[in-house]
């Protein structure tokens, strides 16, 4: 009997840590789908972040290192400046990459390191028990903003996205979804593209994933889904904010 559908080789045989729900586990396995299709998992090396992602280290199949809450990016710097031949990517949360994590986000992208950011936004922090995150939306309750999120007192929600775009270093700031099979498949080649412009050295990549928690939002993982089209995508609207190649093209 062939095989339609099966395993990607670079995702790890284990269960996940996850909570039911979470899409966590549809964006490792884009990830070790494009690490397959173009068979670079013995020149892969991850940087897993800290959030509910610290985990992930044990669900690739390539080398995989632990950063320090927030350093990702410059972890991932060393790596590849040691390892240049080596596809070195993060996978980081919206309180890592974009709290305590900006600086060295930010400073990556402006140098245009060589390297390929996952970068999942559920706007809040999940692994702590639901905090505020710099991504919650205006209005939204979580446990440190039992009352919404109040524009007077927490300011706005960050688009990383949208502020990576400025930076001469970044070759793709591209925003995705994993709410539908349509949105899944689109994200997944982002993601190959992100990849792909570490191999041709263009720079500074970045794929963000919007994504679902239910448990700290407080919701079925079907209304979670409702509330991530009806409540983020207006709020961070998909699309790609800077691509190199069009540029080029243009």
């Amino acid at each position: 009997m062939k095989t339609v559908f099966d395993r990607p080789h670079a995702l790890s045989d284990v269960p996940l840590h996850y909570c039911p729900g979470c899409t966590h586990g549809i964006i490792h396995r884009l990830v070790a789908e494009v690490i397959d299709e173009l068979g670079i998992e013995g020149q892969t090396i991850g940087v897993a972040s800290v959030g509910c992602s610290v985990f992930s280290y044990n669900y690739f199949e390539c080398d995989m290192v632990q950063a320090a809450h927030g350093r990702a990016p410059a972890v991932a710097t060393g790596i590849k400046r040691t390892h240049p031949d080596s596809f070195v990517f993060t996978y980081q949360g919206d309180g890592d990459l974009a709290a305590i994590g900006t600086a060295e986000t930010v400073h990556a992208a402006t140098r245009g390191e060589n390297i390929t950011i996952i970068f999942v936004n559920n706007a809040i922090y999940g692994m702590t028990g639901g905090q505020m995150a710099p991504t919650t939306l205006l209005g939204q309750v979580t446990t440190t903003s039992p009352y919404g999120r109040d524009k007077a007192i927490q300011g706005n929600p960050i688009r990383v996205c949208e502020m990576l775009s400025t930076l001469d270093g970044v070759a793709l700031a591209s925003r995705v979804s994993v709410d539908t099979p349509k949105n899944i498949i689109a994200a997944k080649k982002q993601i190959k593209k992100a990849f792909e412009n570490q191999r041709d050295k263009k720079g500074f990549s970045i794929v963000e994933v919007l994504s679902t928690c239910p448990t700290n939002w407080g919701m079925s993982p079907e209304k979670s889904l409702e509330w991530l089209r009806e409540n983020m995508m207006p709020q961070y609207p998909l699309g790609t904010y800077k691509d190199i190649d069009a540029k080029e093209a243009e």
